[in-house]
């Protein structure tokens, strides 16, 4: 069973709108990969050029600011990466999983792919998963983290990839009380930070290779995050 976990940081939404992507784009996409429930180190995360501004509201939201991105590969430039590490998965897990749907699908349009995420992949939304079994006021992910005694203390802002990490422990604890992973001791570096490296993965179920851009902090940090639950 491969299963992906994603999160999307984004220009903004439309809160007037059915469709909350109406007018906005994706600015960061972060993925982390389960094999029959324990991660791997095959991960995906990447900043994107929106080609276009930010709302102001947003970045006191995810700290990714217009100067941040502009350097960044458009959406359409890094498509095929993408694809290519989801493919195979089995299903496709995301917190509110309508919102992150809308935009990949905005995105998709717009780079004319010809096809929707739910065409291509078996999709679960963490938040109904909670809503149906967690007893608790709030349902978002700072909640459950609190809920399942999670640390979250490396979560000044929303990050796609530490979201994504984050996530994947809530979504464990949720479906089978499973949990020992401490995703939550990674640490991601400020999306302000423009020191980077490059690390290159493989997929699982697929011989292409994958190359992403993340910083040499957050390289450090995953490493002694794969260190520590292989003890």
């Amino acid at each position: 069973m491969r299963q992906i976990i994603f999160d999307t940081e984004t220009t903004g939404m439309n809160f007037n709108g059915r469709d909350k992507s109406e007018g906005h784009r994706i600015i960061e996409i972060g993925c982390v990969e389960l094999i029959d429930r324990r991660p791997t180190e095959n991960y995906f995360h990447q900043y994107i050029n929106p080609e276009q501004t930010i709302d102001p509201d947003a970045v006191r939201v995810h700290g990714i600011t217009n100067e941040r991105v502009a350097g960044e590969p458009t959406f359409a430039a890094i498509l095929k990466d993408l694809l290519a590490y989801l493919n195979g998965a089995d299903e496709l897990i995301a917190h509110n999983m309508p919102f992150d749907q809308s935009f990949l699908n905005r995105e998709f349009k717009l780079a004319k792919a010809g096809f929707k995420l739910e065409d291509r992949f078996p999709l679960t939304d963490t938040l109904q998963l909670a809503k149906n079994k967690v007893p608790i006021a709030k349902y978002n992910l700072d909640a459950l983290c609190k809920y399942y005694g999670i640390d979250n203390s490396n979560r000044s802002l929303h990050g796609a990839l530490l979201d994504s990490q984050l996530l994947a422990e809530v979504y464990l604890r949720l479906t089978t009380e499973q949990s020992g992973f401490d995703f939550a001791a990674t640490t991601v570096q400020s999306a302000a930070t423009p020191a980077e490296t490059i690390i290159t993965t493989i997929s699982a179920s697929s011989d292409s290779w994958q190359r992403i851009s993340i910083s040499s902090e957050e390289a450090a940090a995953h490493q002694a995050y794969l260190e520590k639950i292989r003890q």
